[in-house]
């Protein structure tokens, strides 16, 4: 599994492949490991993704997707700023002093195009974990160098705030996501994660493992059965909400 962050990067519109691609604009042919699956058209997912922040193509002879995101949102925040017209007024939110056309939110990620689960997991780290439809990038459970707890209030109404680097989800994004089925991004081993319910069954899933994961058919796979992960309906800590994704990463 190659995973590649960089910040800084400006994103370009969304780029969805709903047919084949062709190998002379997404796809190095004399690049390709023949041991990795080979992908000729993007995820139907990526069609949810926000078009005005996230660009997202093969690359690596079409065995990884690369996803950059100017890390802004389509929807309200505090973190706006009073000058934007997306700008909510949240008087309860202890902010922190950036706001989101202050500061630099863009993050590029590479990720496998088919998820290597072969058993071996791995730990989240601190900094982006992985990409939302809305653009934004998700943290774990951790704020620094300590649990979230302590930062808790300093998050807006749909479980984000800056402090530090870029705008950021620690939380179940009620932006776009709340107690549903709906899409809430990609994380970095390339697995795609839901919400609190699995579309298979419009109900809490009862057979996650430790990552919050299973087996099922979901809105975007036409029938077929694909791991992807939930954000685990249980209240986190002192935050009244529901924590994104705490790993270990299933798909390296």
């Amino acid at each position: 599994m190659k995973t590649n962050i960089k910040l800084g990067l400006t994103a370009l519109s969304l780029i969805i492949g709903f047919s084949s691609c062709s190998s002379e604009n997404n796809i190095d042919s004399d690049n390709v490991d023949t041991e990795e699956t080979v992908v000729t058209e993007v995820h139907k997912a990526f069609a949810e993704f926000n078009e005005e922040a996230v660009t997202v193509y093969l690359s690596n002879g079409g065995t990884e997707y690369t996803i950059e995101t100017t890390g802004l949102p389509n929807h309200e925040t505090v973190y706006w700023g009073e000058d934007s017209d997306l700008y909510l007024e949240e008087s309860d939110v202890e902010t922190t002093p950036s706001i989101m056309t202050s500061n630099n939110n863009a993050v590029t990620i590479t990720v496998d195009a088919t998820p290597n689960l072969t058993g071996n997991t791995v730990s989240t780290e601190l900094n982006t974990i992985g990409i939302a439809v809305s653009g934004v990038s998700i943290f774990n459970d951790q704020e620094g160098n300590g649990a979230l707890d302590a930062a808790a209030g300093s998050l807006d109404w749909t479980g984000a705030h800056i402090g530090p680097g870029v705008y950021h989800y620690h939380l179940e994004p009620k932006a776009f996501s709340n107690d549903d089925d709906a899409l809430v991004g990609i994380l970095l081993d390339g697995v795609f994660i839901y919400g609190r319910k699995c579309n298979a069954t419009g109900t809490y899933p009862t057979d996650l493992d430790v990552s919050g994961g299973h087996t099922s058919t979901t809105q975007y796979t036409e029938g077929e059965q694909e791991y992807h992960y939930h954000i685990i309906n249980e209240i986190y800590s002192n935050t009244g909400s529901y924590i994104a994704f705490t790993g270990p990463f299933q798909g390296y």
